[in-house]
């Protein structure tokens, strides 16, 4: 590691701590403030990568990956109330899903960036955080409110996410938690494609001062 991952690595740790605290409040129906800012992960991670390489890239991944797993570990011993219950801030199921989704996820984009970073500059960035973008939403809303992983925390009761309702308001009828997971889907891909503005900018201008590895 260099002083120039350093950027990179406060960045991630920042939009993995802000995504953290932001996913507790609710934006509309379907949506927290928290999908907003995650996946700017994603743009810091192909930044890094077309910069510096995979291995740089990996580097930031799993600093992020500490500072979710740190964030989780103090949620999980913050106690709210609500409705006459005492819970924890965030359970064994969503601490789970949140850190094997996001590692998993950016790994995969990662992976995808360093075989097409070759191609058209816009090729790369595009399809690695729309692959790994699809691969989060599936791990973490599954991992985190599937009735078939029930076993994972059974004292967790998620049997609100398995309502049957119209998908997104207007489909057809599916558990709730799978609205969730394509709102929180199709924000993703809407971002990958502005992200594509800044990540031209930054490598731009980072390779025009030469810091570049």
């Amino acid at each position: 590691m260099t002083r120039t991952h350093i950027p990179g690595i406060l960045a991630m740790a920042a939009i993995v701590l802000a995504s953290n605290i932001l996913v507790q409040f609710l934006f509309g129906q379907w949506l927290t403030w928290g999908a907003f800012t995650y996946p700017l992960a994603f743009l810091v991670t192909d930044v890094m990568n077309r910069l510096y390489g995979a291995a740089a890239a990996r580097r930031v991944v799993l600093a992020g990956f500490v500072v979710g797993v740190i964030c989780s570990l103090i949620g999980t011993q913050i106690l709210l109330q609500g409705d006459g219950y005492t819970y924890p801030a965030v359970t064994l199921r969503i601490a789970l899903a949140s850190g094997s989704a996001f590692l998993l996820a950016q790994l995969m984009d990662v992976a995808i960036f360093d075989r097409l970073r070759t191609g058209r500059w816009w090729r790369a960035p595009l399809a690695s955080t729309l692959v790994g973008s699809s691969l989060d939403t599936a791990i973490f809303f599954t991992v985190a409110f599937s009735g078939a992983l029930s076993f994972l925390e059974p004292g967790n009761d998620v049997s609100w996410a398995a309502e049957a309702l119209p998908l997104l308001g207007v489909g057809p009828m599916v558990p709730l938690w799978v609205s969730l997971g394509m709102a929180d889907w199709l924000v993703k891909l809407s971002l990958a494609l502005i992200a594509l503005l800044p990540f031209r900018l930054i490598v731009s201008k980072a390779q025009s001062r030469g810091a570049t590895a």
